[in-house]
């Protein structure tokens, strides 16, 4: 839960020294209040967590080693920095990339290094979004790390290998942290739900319906979780109510609870609705079933996939840019996720519904599979067989056979399929979009290697 000692709207100091895990008390956020102390009550990152790890050698065999952590927002970037001041008998400065210069990371490191001449003691330097110190930023963190005059940890939910320089990541280890699942935010607020000590404490109760609504809002966000938990919380004692429901949490954060169920009939119809849309030319239709699904918390790599393979489905070479588009969108999600992914999807959702439209690919190896099924499976004609080792002239591989760059347009007239399916048509385009011109040149083509004259 990274950041959850920051309060929204707070300016935070360019250095500070301490622990982040001491602003506990009761007028803070609560999920400043509710952040894991050690990493057994840390939610999610299972992978950081395994006994010999290199996050437990750090924080509890006082390993020094430097450690980018690469992760969406919430997923506990700052947590980890907080356990390693709580924990360790490290010093602790944070320096903030929003508002620190070489100047401060400098003085950062002269002040670690002068504590460890003088008293033995290591220093930990948490850098909050290191993806936006400059090059002359962080290359002023190489001499602290390469001396070990700090252990830094440093987040960033950019990707390391194109934000931070070459020389800071061969000397730190990364650790890349996972969104966390639904069953871990559901766990955040059920905890934060009863603890007494520094959650709501059983005072208010939540119905299952509003839970599942905070839960897809937070979109693996634990921080954003426990935020609108906290907000709900107060809206309901405003109201003099104990039970939280639907409406109040609709209320509290201002979103309108999207029924969606990510595992059950309404996931299967949104997105059969929104791929029929898109095959039905309808980009309205199908942004509607797209907005519901992002404003449900689909998982947008699901959206790209379906994208991917409609582009395939029902497009084809009618408009042989959709697959490009297609899978260009899905890497775009991959790489940024959301809310800025909801542009890449939409993008792809719209060219796809508006191109000309053809299934005959599918059809073409949809037939193609139902022959090799049924056992039309032929010998490869002699002429097409592999002819490069040493004797297989002598069997009569590749004998006879038309180099089709040496005959006019490129094309040999011979014969390519098994005597059991030759003369199959598998693949007839249609005569729309793109894919009618590869309708002309097929004829054409055919004509050329077979002698067929017939119309198609």
């Amino acid at each position: 839960m990274d950041g959850l000692f920051e309060i929204p709207g707070a300016q935070r100091p360019p250095i500070t020294g301490g622990s982040l895990s001491g602003n506990t008390h009761a007028s803070a956020p609560l999920a400043v209040r509710m952040r894991p102390r050690s990493l057994d009550e840390l939610v999610g990152q299972q992978q950081l967590r395994a006994p010999g790890s290199p996050l437990r050698q750090l924080i509890e065999g006082d390993q020094p080693m430097s450690l980018i952590l690469w992760g969406p927002p919430g997923t506990g970037k700052t947590t980890i920095a907080s356990i390693v001041s709580g924990q360790s008998d490290r010093h602790f400065i944070e320096v903030s990339a929003v508002s620190a210069g070489v100047k401060e990371v400098r003085a950062a490191i002269e002040t670690a290094r002068a504590e460890l001449v003088r008293t033995g003691r290591e220093t930990v330097l948490f850098v909050d979004e290191v993806h936006r110190f400059s090059k002359a930023q962080q290359d002023a963190l190489l001499p602290g790390v390469e001396n070990r005059w700090v252990t830094l940890v440093a987040a960033t939910t950019e990707n390391p290998f194109f934000s931070v320089i070459s020389p800071l990541l061969s000397r730190s280890l990364l650790l890349t942290l996972e969104s966390l699942t639904d069953a871990d935010i559901e766990q955040v607020l059920r905890e934060a739900l009863s603890d007494v000590e520094r959650g709501l404490g059983g005072s208010v109760d939540i119905e299952e319906e509003a839970l599942a609504h905070l839960v897809r809002l937070a979109g693996g966000d634990a921080r954003r979780a426990l935020t609108y938990l906290e907000a709900a919380a107060g809206a309901a004692a405003v109201r003099d109510v104990t039970v939280i429901d639907v409406e109040i949490a609709e209320t509290a954060v201002d979103r309108a609870a999207v029924r969606y169920d990510r595992q059950g009939d309404q996931h299967y119809d949104v997105i059969s609705a929104f791929i029929k849309s898109v095959r039905g030319s309808d980009p309205d239709a199908a942004l509607h079933y797209l907005a519901r699904m992002i404003e449900a918390g689909e998982d947008p790599r699901f959206i790209a996939r379906r994208l991917v393979i409609l582009a395939s489905e029902d497009i084809g070479l009618a408009d042989p840019t959709a697959l490009t588009t297609a899978v260009a969108a899905a890497q775009a999600v991959q790489l940024i996720g959301l809310p800025e992914g909801r542009l890449n999807l939409a993008q792809a959702t719209i060219a796809l519904a508006v191109a000309p439209k053809s299934n005959a690919v599918i059809v073409a190896i949809d037939q193609a599979l139902g022959d090799v099924r049924s056992g039309k499976v032929g010998t490869v004609p002699p002429h097409l067989r592999d002819a490069h080792y040493s004797g297989s002239r002598s069997i009569g591989h590749g004998s006879g056979y038309i180099y089709a760059h040496d005959e006019p347009y490129g094309i040999a007239a011979q014969q390519y399929a098994p005597d059991v399916i030759d003369g199959a048509e598998y693949y007839r385009p249609t005569a729309l979009g793109a894919e009618a011109a590869v309708k002309e040149r097929l004829e054409r083509i055919r004509v050329l290697l077979r002698g067929d004259t017939r119309g198609r």
